[in-house]
């Protein structure tokens, strides 16, 4: 092209050195030449440009647009077709997207036909690569975050690498487009069960290896992929406090881990405070254990285990990490837990120091005086009683009568549930015998003048039951005054 170009060149020169006089026609053919120069120059140009092998690609293409014009993605761009998701992809919002190639959707197909995945089961697989928001590898962090499938996805970097959920792992980081990011992955994501998210994270092994020791009915939970629960996932820290678990059998150890889970998947926002049911049973029964739930000042269970991640949700329920194990709770557990007592638990330890309480009915289960039936009176029990006046410090308690009084809401030896109520029409406490009726639920003191009612029932724990009251018990025979001495 150089060549054609000096040759016109020096045509143009002779030319122009052949004619002294100028004349219209000269004007009409020097401004041919002129014309073909211009031409020539241009051409030059672009072909120049041609041999550098440059290019300028469309800076508006979107992440739909990739995936559509590369050969390795095709697989990709089947299933998004198929799942009606190449719009959403083209579309001006912004989105990370963490894109197999086709060697990872022929591995995880594994001989299975696109075509023979349920659309919305494939849809879901889809949006669980995708994240809303764009988010460049340096903007990644290890965390957990919010995928377009309505799931969690677990991003770990602290090894150098990106890997998504413990099994993905980031081949090519950073493919700009106009509507998001890609990053292109070595394996398809698949819809993550809590056993996978606990698995994948490393500060979640403590866990994972104490289950699989112990307990394939927790693993099996874990992983099933229809279940529907709530997993209270103890950090590696968490079971560095407990120490040493080696003298518990594997029973009470899976007993333990299921005291973690409760029987419906519920976000924090769905919590409250009260009380829940887990999966860990009393005895040998099919009665649950209660857990206590605390959401007045961030989440807590039990008075003892602190929520600091919460909502990872999984296809089959949601998981809160806590910051310790929770151990299968006593009577004692819930009293110290539950804010409704805590004019109880001062009567039970401060108000009667030469008696311990809390020894007692922290008893095992199965060795006496355990299991416990305990009726529990509320603060505003107490306060229509006589503690009100300990508490503003008007009055002295007389220790040993208030400790007969503690005894008479404790019937040693039984778990006697609200449904056995009605075989029960009186029952032996540790001070005497009370009167019970089953409908309404009562129990009434043998110097009470009316029935305490039962308004709250079994609250199981795993040495007895608790029945919470309205009114405190009194036996014969100290009048209620006769406690309080001025």
């Amino acid at each position: 092209m150089l060549k054609t170009f000096l040759r016109v060149r020096v045509f143009v020169g002779k030319l122009f050195n052949n004619h002294q006089t100028i004349n219209l026609k000269t004007m009409k053919i020097q401004h041919f030449f002129k014309t073909i120069f211009v031409t020539l120059c241009i051409v030059t140009v672009f072909s120049c440009s041609d041999d550098d092998d440059t290019t300028f690609p469309p800076t508006s293409e979107t992440i739909a647009d990739f995936v559509a014009s590369n050969s390795d993605y095709s697989s990709l761009l089947a299933a998004l077709e198929r799942a009606d998701l190449v719009t959403t992809l083209s579309g001006s919002g912004s989105f990370t997207v963490f894109a197999p190639d086709n060697d990872a959707f022929d591995a995880f197909l594994n001989g299975t036909a696109l075509t023979d995945v349920p659309v919305e089961d494939l849809r879901a697989l889809l949006l669980n690569h995708v994240i809303g928001g764009k988010f460049t590898s340096s903007q990644l962090s290890t965390s957990y975050v919010d995928n377009e499938a309505g799931l969690s996805s677990y991003i770990n970097v602290t090894d150098g690498d990106v890997t998504i959920n413990g099994e993905a792992t980031v081949t090519t980081a950073d493919i700009d487009r106009s509507n998001g990011v890609i990053h292109a992955v070595d394996k398809v994501i698949d819809i993550p069960t809590m056993l996978d998210f606990v698995t994948a994270n490393p500060d979640l092994s403590s866990l994972a290896t104490v289950a699989t020791d112990n307990s394939a009915t927790v693993i099996s939970a874990l992983g099933d992929e229809d279940g529907d629960l709530t997993l209270l996932a103890p950090d590696n820290a968490a079971f560095t406090d407990l120490g040493d678990i080696s003298g518990l059998s594997t029973a009470e150890v899976e007993q333990v881990l299921l005291n973690h889970a409760i029987a419906e998947g519920l976000q924090s926002t769905e919590l409250s405070t009260g009380y829940g049911s887990t999966l860990a049973a009393y005895g040998t029964t099919t009665n649950n254990l209660n857990i206590h739930i605390n959401t007045i000042d961030g989440v807590v269970f039990n008075g003892i285990s602190r929520v600091t991640t919460a909502n990872i949700v999984a296809s089959n329920g949601v998981i809160h990490i806590v910051d310790k194990v929770i151990t299968l709770p006593t009577v004692v557990t819930f009293a110290t837990a539950d804010a409704t007592f805590s004019t109880l638990v001062t009567a039970l330890t401060t108000a009667t120091p030469s008696t311990d309480f809390v020894a007692t009915l922290s008893t095992a289960n199965g060795t006496a005086p355990a299991p416990f039936t305990v009726f529990a009176p509320t603060n505003d029990a107490f306060d229509d009683l006589f503690l009100e006046l300990l508490v503003e410090g008007i009055a002295d308690i007389d220790e040993p009568l208030l400790t007969s009084v503690l005894n008479y809401h404790v019937v040693p030896n039984a778990n006697v549930t609200s449904d056995l109520l009605p075989d029960f029409p009186t029952a032996m406490t540790l001070n005497g015998t009370v009167t019970i009726g089953a409908t309404p639920p009562t129990v009434t003191g043998a110097d009470n003048a009316t029935a305490s009612n039962i308004i709250a029932a079994d609250v199981q724990a795993a040495n007895g039951v608790i029945h919470v009251i309205d009114q405190v018990l009194l036996p014969e025979p100290p009048a209620p005054m006769a406690l309080i001495t001025q």
